[in-house]
C-alpha cells in the first residue's frame, strides 16, 4: 500500500484537514463499513469509473456515481466496495469546512452522497479527474487537488464566525459544553444559531456533539488498553452504558465488541466480510 497525506497552506488549512493520495492491493474483504464523524470527504476514483455506496440500514441498496463522490456529513453508516478503491485520492475537510468549496448549504448533503459533477459541473469535475490521472506523482496529485479547490472558493473562503466559534467551543468540551450557553457567547438566538451551524457543518449542534462523543469512544477503544464498557460511558458523557451502547449502534450499526473484533488500522473503516 502506498498512502500520501498532505497538510495543506493557509488559507485551505483553515477548512481542510488533509489532502490525500492512496494506492493498494485488493482487500481480503469484500466491503467496508465507514463510520461517520460530521465532516464531509471529497473522494476521486482513478482506477475506475463506477463507484459503488451501500447505504440503508441493511446495506442491500447501492448507488454507482461515476468518476468522484461527495460524500455528504454523515451521521449513520455506509458501505464501500473495497475492489474499485485501488486508486483514490481525496480531500478530507474539517467540520463546516466544505461549505465555501461546494456552494451548498451541507444540512442538504446530511447523510446523502452526491457524485462532484452534481455540484461543480460535468465539465469542471471531468477536467479535474482527467488532470489527476495524468499527474504522475502524489505531490503533484494534491497540487491538482489544491488549485482546483481554491479556483471553486473563488477567491478567500470564508465561515460565519458563529460557526467557528461554536466549534471551537465544542472541540474542546464537545461532552460538558451547553448548547444553549454558545449561542448565548455568540448573541444569537437558539434557532438563528442551529441555522447557521447547519448550513455550513450539516448538522444541528445537538447532533454535532453527539458524533463527536462517538468518535471519542473509537479514540478510546482503539487505545489498546484493556476496556471497561462503564468505565467508557461515563468518561464519555453518557448516562450509563445503556445510552452508550444506543448510541454506539444507531451510528455505527453495529455494537462495541463486534467494532474492538474487527478494527484492523483505520478508525472509521470496519471490514465487512460478506
Amino acid at each position: 500500500m502506498k498512502s500520501y497525506h498532505y497538510k495543506p497552506p493557509a488559507p485551505l488549512d483553515r477548512f481542510i484537514h488533509v489532502l490525500w493520495c492512496l494506492e493498494q492491493e485488493p482487500a481480503p474483504h469484500p466491503r467496508e463499513r465507514l463510520l461517520p464523524d460530521g465532516s464531509v470527504e471529497l473522494v476521486i476514483n482513478l482506477h475506475d469509473e463506477r463507484f459503488p455506496v451501500y447505504t440503508r440500514g441493511n446495506l442491500e441498496r447501492c448507488e454507482i456515481f461515476h468518476g468522484s463522490v461527495v460524500c455528504g456529513p454523515h451521521s449513520r453508516f455506509f458501505a464501500i466496495d473495497t475492489a474499485t478503491e485501488l486508486n483514490v485520492v481525496g480531500v478530507h475537510f474539517k467540520a463546516g469546512g466544505a461549505y465555501p468549496f461546494f456552494k451548498l448549504p451541507s444540512g442538504e448533503l446530511h447523510n446523502l452522497h452526491v457524485g462532484l459533477d452534481a455540484i461543480w459541473g460535468r465539465s469542471a469535475a471531468g477536467e479535474m479527474r482527467e488532470r489527476l490521472l495524468v499527474a504522475a506523482t502524489p505531490e503533484a496529485k494534491v497540487r491538482v487537488l489544491e488549485q482546483a479547490l481554491l479556483a471553486a472558493a473563488g477567491g478567500g473562503p470564508e465561515r460565519h464566525p458563529a460557526v467557528a466559534f461554536a466549534l471551537n467551543a465544542f472541540h474542546s468540551a464537545a461532552e460538558t459544553q451547553k448548547i444553549g450557553a454558545v449561542a448565548e457567547q455568540i448573541g444569537l438566538s437558539p434557532r438563528r444559531f442551529i441555522e447557521v451551524f447547519r448550513k455550513e457543518v450539516g448538522l444541528s449542534p445537538k447532533l454535532f456533539c453527539r458524533v463527536r462523543r462517538f468518535q471519542k469512544v473509537l479514540r478510546m477503544i482503539s487505545a489498546g488498553r484493556v476496556l471497561d464498557w462503564a468505565e467508557i460511558a461515563v468518561t464519555c458523557g453518557y448516562f450509563d452504558q445503556a445510552h452508550f451502547i444506543h448510541d454506539f449502534r444507531a451510528f455505527s450499526g453495529i455494537n462495541p465488541s463486534s467494532y474492538l473484533a474487527d478494527y484492523i488500522e483505520h478508525l472509521n473503516h470496519v471490514p465487512i466480510h460478506s
